[in-house]
């Protein structure tokens, strides 16, 4: 029965997130099969070039070329498969030989080698991970795998396992070989070809996440040198706070702010690389653990070759990035010690100056009294000069009187007027002022 859903209100992204977990399907494998993965670091711009480079193998095979990109593309061109993989930062290509040449010969002819000459030199972006697998089926024991596995490593140091509850053994070296890639090998005891994949598929993701995650080591062991140089520098002037010495404020505010901003420029060249390598640890633990190992003839298994190797890089990139927040807030600390510094010292030059400014005060309201002693004696003489001359002018005219008399008895009642007026004024002047 052809049922529908009511006509409700759909989100628009419901049937991409119910297809986000089908989006990279695990292969189904043949055994023997070879596989070679190569993992490349891209831009935007390279992704479509790649895109672009894959409809090109498609035409140079004569098979029809996709219209639209892939978050995951496979392709199967006779005994050659071709998958892509797009991840947040790199592209990943697996190649697969589904039917090898006999006789068998490991690592000989890899599954690349089927493709049309010459375009895999010209693929876009830059190779972290290249490494082949070789999947063939055995009969014997493990112990018999080393004369038969050894030859194919080049003589490097081997670490193997034996995963999935013994239905395979896994031999690899996680090092470089002559060819420059990297080397792998899956003997089959009783895993099917679903199964194969599967294991395939996590040795191929712990790999490349491995490699991935120690993308940030190199930038850890840049930056410590310098992180230990500011931390002895901060260490000084911390020290100097602390006992109170006589420093230029102004010069170590200019050196904080100097470590500060070489602080931040380190932090944004890290944060990002220093997370992903911690999401890509944390993937290679999970794959390690799907891995279910067991112990082949006293060699590391893989999950213990990683604890001993990858798990200590990864903890140092931790610790870099830990420091340089830590070494921020120091900083941060140091510059409210020293802008408390600074404060107090403001606060101190404001109260000098709050006091000099009283004392200022003081002196003029002296002076002020001062001048107002001065100024009743100017003022009434003035006026008792004018009474004189009004007093002559009547005399001249006339009026008889004894201005001798006249004259003294005013002198004391003109100052006596000028110095009341004055301090009324004074007086009135002091109210408003209290009631600003």
């Amino acid at each position: 029965m052809n049922r529908q859903l009511p006509n409700i209100a759909l989100h628009p992204l419901r049937a991409e997130l119910y297809n986000e977990l089908h989006s990279r399907p695990f292969q189904i494998l043949p055994c023997p099969a070879q596989v070679t993965h190569i993992a490349l670091l891209t831009t935007p711009e390279e992704r479509e070039a790649q895109f672009h480079h894959l409809q090109e193998l498609h035409e140079l095979l004569e098979e029809t070329a996709p219209a639209q990109d892939a978050s995951c593309f496979e392709a199967t061109f006779g005994n050659l498969r071709v998958r892509r993989e797009m991840h947040m930062e790199f592209t990943a290509y697996t190649f697969i030989d589904l039917a090898p040449r006999e006789p068998h010969e490991p690592f000989s002819n890899p599954a690349i080698s089927l493709l049309p000459k010459g375009w895999l030199d010209r693929l876009a972006g830059t190779v972290v991970a290249a490494f082949h697998l070789d999947l063939q089926p055995v009969r014997n024991g493990p112990n018999t795998d080393l004369g038969m596995v050894r030859p194919w490593f080049e003589g490097q140091r081997l670490v193997g396992s034996s995963p999935q509850e013994g239905k395979a053994r896994v031999w690899g070296s996680f090092k470089l070989h002559s060819d420059d890639f990297g080397r792998f090998m899956v003997l089959n005891s009783s895993l099917s070809n679903s199964q194969l994949g599967r294991l395939s598929q996590r040795l191929i993701e712990i790999e490349t996440y491995r490699l991935m995650s120690l993308l940030a080591l190199p930038l850890a062991r840049e930056i410590t040198p310098n992180l230990n140089e500011m931390d002895q520098q901060l260490a000084v002037i911390t020290q100097a706070l602390s006992e109170n010495q006589n420093v230029d404020e102004k010069e170590i505010l200019a050196e904080l702010t100097q470590i500060a901003a070489r602080i931040e420029a380190y932090r944004a060249r890290s944060t990002f690389r220093f997370s992903a390598t911690r999401a890509y640890h944390r993937l290679v633990l999970t794959r390690l653990e799907e891995l279910r190992e067991d112990e082949l003839s006293g060699h590391l298994t893989i999950t213990e070759f990683m604890t001993r190797r990858l798990t200590p890089a990864v903890k140092t990139c931790e610790s870099v990035g830990d420091r340089l927040e830590d070494l921020s807030r120091r900083v941060d600390r140091a510059s409210d010690m020293m802008r408390t510094r600074v404060e107090l010292a403001i606060q101190s030059q404001n109260q000098e100056l709050l006091s000099s400014m009283d004392r200022r005060s003081k002196i003029q309201l002296m002076m002020q009294h001062t001048v107002e002693g001065f100024s009743v004696v100017a003022i009434s003489y003035y006026l008792v000069s004018l009474l004189k001359l009004a007093m002559d002018a009547a005399h001249d005219a006339g009026i008889h009187f004894n201005k001798t008399l006249i004259l003294g008895i005013a002198i004391p009642v003109i100052l006596l007027t000028v110095f009341l007026g004055i301090r009324a004024i004074h007086h009135r002047f002091i109210k408003m002022a209290r009631r600003e």
